[in-house]
Formats: structure tokens, C-alpha cells, sequence
């Protein structure tokens, strides 16, 4: 992913505009008393070392958090404050060792391929299928469960398609992963980032005492992708391996950081309510754009902060439709196989934008892929000319 946003900025530097779609950052900024409270935790030298499963205040606001939004108060025991990301690294080389299994969504967020990569954790990917709205379901896990599965993977709202999962799909998935004795890792990044549905959470059926492990954090809830915060909850014995091996790598995360997540959480909760009704019409005039180009069709997303489109009708792959429109349109956004094989035929785009960015960018694309349309489908009659004997220099079409 980073790799097209380094172009993007290469071609930025040179003179170019680009219209950036391609990383899950967001136009807005974090709310005033978040940063405020940053701001202060600085000015009252809150820059030295901290308890490195994260200062109590914070872990006890994430329990009060929790009890509020999900209906249980977990332990402080449970709660490890650390950097989202490194959570999906942490649980895996916690749970499973080299040679053994964890199953993910297919498409699904990158890190949970890229670490199976370099740890040799074998990743075993669950379609995702356009057709059900790319919910993932517990038979298609069932399925791929081994003597080696150690860890499932579930992630709603989902990253890169949006789908979010129903109660009895939450609870499905939470019973197959009790069934079987496995850890079940529920990364809700993107929780509060709802549109028209409720957010479910496996945690409610062991209170992440037994199997479930949260994934959350500030990032997409609260506008705060800088901060570098997060938090997991889950079975005391885990936290504890994970506590271990966050403090053998990065001792603690910073204390002015963590006070910005305590205003977050503890701040109100109403103007965050008002920022996702934002992206709420965001998504919609993003989808509205995309259908309007001729080749790609586009669902709409049940939750997070990106759109998914289909775009196999324009001939092109993935990768190849990520180059053209950004050489063509400056148009950043990024191919579907970021995410996996089954990402193949779709692109992804981050709608967190203004929206004057998003008519513009998506206008740009249509007019580039309806010229390239036009010539593809002028070129078989060339091609015939030029068997005949006939001759010519360039061809323009408008």
C-alpha cells in the first residue's frame, strides 16, 4: 500500500495533483478536546516511562468504555494498550507457532497476510464473495479448520469492502470458534463506523475470558491515525504473553499519547455520532460517482470508511487499473490484491474526503477510462485495416 502512496507523492513533488484515495487516513482532523488533552499531558512532562501494558487511567477507561458499548466490564488485566497494527502481529505469534494455521478473510487487511508471511504461520484465506455482500460465514470456515488451526480472524466492519456482520453471524463463528478450541481474534477498528446497522462483538459470549480477543483503537473512530493508538482485550494468559513481548520491543507507548485516548473515550460521545453521519454521505456520493463510470459497479458498504468496487469490466487487473488511473487521472487508490488473492477485479478507495475531492477525482477517472474504452473498442477495426495493407501514423479518439 505504501508503495503507491511513495508514488503518488513522487509524482506530487513534480508538479502533479493527486487525488489520494489510497491510505485509510481521513480529511478531518481530531476533535479539539483530544488534542487538548494531548496537548497538556506535554506541558504537565508526561514524556517518561510508563506501566508498558499502559497507564491505569486509560485501561480503566477502556473498561468503562467497553461496558458502555459492548455490555461486559472486562478486567484491567485484560486490557494491553498498544499500537493497533501490532495487535494482529502480537495475537498471532502468541497464539500459533511456524507450520501452524490461522484463518482470515479473503480480501482482507494486508498485515494479517504480511505477517503470516514473515513468521511462517501458514495463512489460510475464506472467500469473500460480492454476491453475500462479502460477509464472511462460519460453514466456509468450518471447513478450512485443521489439526493446525489456531487462531480465526473476523474483522466488521471490514476492511476493504465494508461489510458488516449480523448478530447471528458474530454468533456463529463465535460457537464454531468455542466448538473447535480455538483463539478468535475480532478486529473492530472500525466499530463505531456504522452506517444503518449495529455492530455485534463475539466478546459477549466469553467476555474475552476464555478465547475472544478485541482488536480496537482511536485511528478510524476518533480521527487519530497519528496517535498510534490502540488497545486489545482478551484472556488474562494472552495479555500477559503479549505485555511481555510489546515491553521487550518498545518498553511503553508514550503517556502524552495515551491521555489523548482517555479524552477520546471519555469525551463526548455526540460529536463523533455527527462526524460518521459525514461519512455516511460521503460513502454515498462516492458510490453514486463510481456507478456513474462506465466498467465499474460498486455496492454499498454497510460500514468503515472505503468503498470496494468491482471494476472487471474495464479488461484491466487490479494493479494494472491502480496505474492507469493514477498516471492518467492522478487518482491514488489501491488494487484489491493488496488484500489478498480474492482482491483480484476490485480496487479499494477511502472516502474520508471533502467532498469537492471526491466529485473531482471520480470525474477525472471517468473521463480517462471512457477515452481508453473508446480505443479499445476502435482497435479490433484497426488491427483489420492494418492486415488489408493499410497504413496509419497515431489515432486520437475524444
Amino acid at each position: 500500500m505504501f508503495k503507491l502512496l511513495v508514488k503518488a507523492e513522487e509524482l506530487e513533488r513534480s508538479g502533479h495533483r493527486i487525488f489520494h484515495f489510497e491510505i485509510g487516513d481521513s480529511d478531518f482532523r481530531a476533535h479539539q478536546h483530544i488534542i487538548e488533552a494531548t496537548k497538556q499531558a506535554l506541558d504537565h512532562d508526561q514524556t517518561h516511562y510508563v506501566d508498558s501494558t499502559g497507564i491505569i487511567e486509560l485501561r480503566e477507561a477502556v473498561c468503562d468504555y467497553t461496558e458502555e458499548t459492548l455490555g461486559f466490564r472486562p478486567n484491567v488485566e485484560q486490557v494491553l494498550v498498544m499500537p493497533a497494527n501490532g495487535i494482529i502481529d502480537f495475537v498471532m505469534r502468541c497464539v500459533a507457532n511456524r507450520g501452524e494455521e490461522v484463518i482470515y478473510p479473503d480480501p482482507g487487511f494486508s498485515t494479517y497476510i504480511a505477517v503470516t508471511n514473515y513468521t511462517g504461520i501458514k495463512k489460510v484465506g475464506v472467500p469473500l464473495r460480492e454476491e453475500n455482500g462479502f460477509h464472511i460465514e462460519a460453514e466456509e470456515i468450518r471447513k478450512r479448520i485443521t489439526d493446525k488451526t489456531r487462531l480465526i480472524i473476523i474483522n466488521s466492519p471490514q476492511n476493504p469492502t465494508g461489510a458488516v456482520l449480523t448478530e447471528d453471524e458474530i454468533e456463529d463463528i463465535s460457537l464454531l470458534a468455542d466448538e473447535e478450541d480455538l483463539y478468535l481474534l475480532s478486529d473492530e477498528i472500525y466499530s463505531k463506523v456504522v452506517y444503518d446497522r449495529v455492530h455485534h462483538s463475539p466478546s459477549l459470549f466469553d467476555k474475552c475470558l476464555e478465547r475472544t480477543i478485541i482488536l480496537n483503537g482511536f485511528a478510524k473512530n476518533y480521527s487519530m491515525p497519528g496517535w498510534r493508538l490502540g488497545y486489545a482485550i482478551g484472556p488474562k494468559e494472552v495479555i500477559k504473553k503479549m505485555g511481555i513481548l510489546f515491553q521487550t520491543i518498545y518498553s511503553c507507548t508514550p503517556a502524552f499519547i495515551q491521555y489523548g485516548g482517555i479524552s477520546a473515550l471519555r469525551g463526548n460521545q455526540e460529536v463523533i455520532e455527527e462526524r460518521i453521519r459525514q461519512y455516511q454521505k460521503l460513502r454515498d456520493l462516492t458510490v453514486k460517482k463510481l456507478n456513474e463510470i462506465s466498467g465499474v459497479s460498486c455496492l454499498t458498504p454497510e460500514g468503515a470508511c472505503y468503498v470496494f468496487p468491482n471494476i472487471k469490466e474495464t479488461g484491466l487487473k487490479s494493479t494494472e487499473f491502480a496505474e492507469f488511473v493514477l498516471d492518467n487521472a492522478g487518482v491514488a487508490l489501491l488494487p484489491g490484491t493488496c488484500f489478498g488473492e480474492r482482491g483480484e477485479g476490485y480496487v479499494r478507495l477511502c472516502y474520508t474526503r471533502r467532498p469537492e475531492i471526491i466529485i473531482e477525482g471520480c470525474e477525472k477517472m471517468k473521463r480517462i477510462l471512457t477515452k481508453r474504452g473508446a480505443r479499445e473498442r476502435v482497435r479490433p477495426i484497426l488491427d483489420k485495416v492494418r492486415e488489408r495493407g493499410r497504413e496509419y501514423d497515431e489515432v486520437y479518439i475524444d
